[in-house]
């Protein structure tokens, strides 16, 4: 099994996170999958935006909630990071599903609603994929156990992660109880242990945020399903390295 290399917010190392600048990257420099935050605008907009509020990434400050679209649209979410990506713009759930449709990349769609549970989130993503027709390939993810509690009805046509940093007596067995299929843990929660608890009830298991030599090599060891990488492009160099180790 071959640890799929996924663009943690895009190619987020080399350009402005969750934005067409850094998801263009990620593809181009070879990603096989892409990863992103969806919120609700005011409006009910599903928009691509890690935080909360729009202060660290854009020219905005306050809350995603508390803006329209419209608004949103016209904030500078670029030069936060170069003065290069002074163009780039927070971009809707539906603008990135028409661009990642005819590409040949897993997807992973984060749902941000552990500190705000936006009201009818799950059911507007979904209903989004379903339009699209992407069900298949993406796995939705969320922090909050309620969250994957209401993504249950729609288990059986799409993959749910149970997002989490925190260990427990038995995660596998925890998320399952939940109604998770999958699990996405922090690195250094990746241990043989949880490996084979996950293989036996066939959970896949992908590790973010991995960004170091270290850490990949122990990720691809361990035969994790995936890893959620800033730097995809050393990601995908390291893991040829470890394939041609395990050669020798």
């Amino acid at each position: 099994m071959i640890t799929k290399i996924i663009a943690h917010r895009g190619a987020s190392k080399l350009a402005p996170e969750n934005t067409m600048y850094a998801f263009e990257l990620g593809y181009k420099l070879g990603a096989e999958g892409i990863e992103t935050d969806v919120q609700l605008t005011k409006d009910n907009i599903p928009v691509l935006i890690h935080d909360e509020t729009v202060k660290r990434t854009t020219s905005g400050t306050g809350y995603v909630k508390d803006y329209t679209y419209e608004e949103l649209s016209k904030l500078d979410a670029g030069s936060w990071f170069s003065p290069e990506f002074r163009n780039a713009r927070i971009i809707t759930l539906e603008e990135f599903l028409v661009w990642i449709k005819p590409k040949d990349l897993y997807i992973n769609i984060e749902l941000k609603n552990n500190k705000i549970d936006y009201k009818n989130l799950e059911s507007i993503v979904y209903n989004m994929l379903k339009t699209h027709r992407l069900l298949e390939r993406t796995t939705l993810s969320t922090f909050n156990p309620n969250s994957v509690k209401r993504l249950v009805t729609y288990q059986n046509n799409i993959e749910i992660a149970f997002l989490t940093s925190k260990k427990y007596p038995n995660l596998v067995e925890y998320a399952r109880k939940l109604g998770a299929n999958a699990l996405h843990v922090k690195y250094r929660l990746v241990n043989q242990q949880l490996m084979e608890q996950a293989y036996e009830k066939n959970m896949p298991v992908r590790v973010y945020t991995v960004n170091k030599y270290k850490p990949m090599m122990h990720c691809f060891n361990q035969g994790c399903d995936g890893i959620f990488t800033d730097v995809p492009y050393k990601a995908l160099t390291f893991r040829k390295v470890f394939q041609y180790k395990k050669k020798l």
